[in-house]
C-alpha cells in the first residue's frame, strides 16, 4: 500500500511530468545529433566516392563501393542470423523467470487469505507436502542414460 500511495503522490507533485518532459527533451536532442551525423557520414561517402571516382574511374568507383556495401550487409545478416538464437534463448530465460516471480508474488498475496480460512491449513500443506515428495523421488530415481541433460 505504501508503494501506491508514494506512486500517487509523485503524480500529483508533477515529478513524473518533470521526467517526461526532460526524457522528451534529451530524446529530441539526441535525435538532431543523430541527423546531423548521418547528414556528415553521407558527405564523408560522397567525398570517398569523388575520391575513388578520380584515381580509378567513375564505374570502378561505382562497382567498388556497391561490392562494399553489398559485402557490410552480408556480414549484417551473417552476424545477426549467428545471434538470433541467443537471443531467443535469453528471451525464454526472462519470460520464464518473470512468469516464475509473478507466481510467487501472486501466492504470497493469497497466502494469509489461506491461512485465516477455515481449510487453509490442509490447503497450503497439501501440495507443500506433495512437492517434497517429489523433489524425494526426483532425487532417488535413476538416471536415464538416453538423457543427455544428467551429463
Amino acid at each position: 500500500m505504501g508503494t501506491l500511495a508514494s506512486l500517487i503522490s509523485a503524480l500529483a507533485s508533477g515529478e513524473a511530468i518533470a521526467a517526461m518532459r526532460r526524457a522528451r527533451t534529451a530524446a529530441v536532442f539526441y535525435g538532431l545529433a543523430a541527423i546531423a551525423a548521418v547528414c556528415g557520414l553521407g558527405f564523408l561517402l560522397g567525398a570517398a566516392y569523388i575520391w575513388a571516382a578520380d584515381r580509378y574511374g567513375s564505374m570502378a568507383a561505382c562497382l567498388g563501393f556497391a561490392a562494399g556495401f553489398l559485402v557490410i550487409a552480408g556480414l549484417i545478416l551473417l552476424i545477426h542470423q549467428l545471434t538470433s538464437g541467443r537471443r531467443a534463448r535469453r528471451r525464454v530465460r526472462r519470460r520464464n523467470a518473470d512468469l516464475k516471480a509473478l507466481g510467487i508474488t501472486a501466492a504470497l498475496a493469497v497466502l494469509p487469505a489461506l491461512l485465516k480460512g477455515k481449510g487453509g491449513k490442509g490447503l497450503i500443506l497439501g501440495p507443500m507436502i506433495a512437492l517434497a515428495a517429489y523433489a524425494i523421488y526426483r532425487e532417488n530415481a535413476k538416471p536415464d542414460p538416453d538423457d543427455p541433460g544428467d551429463e
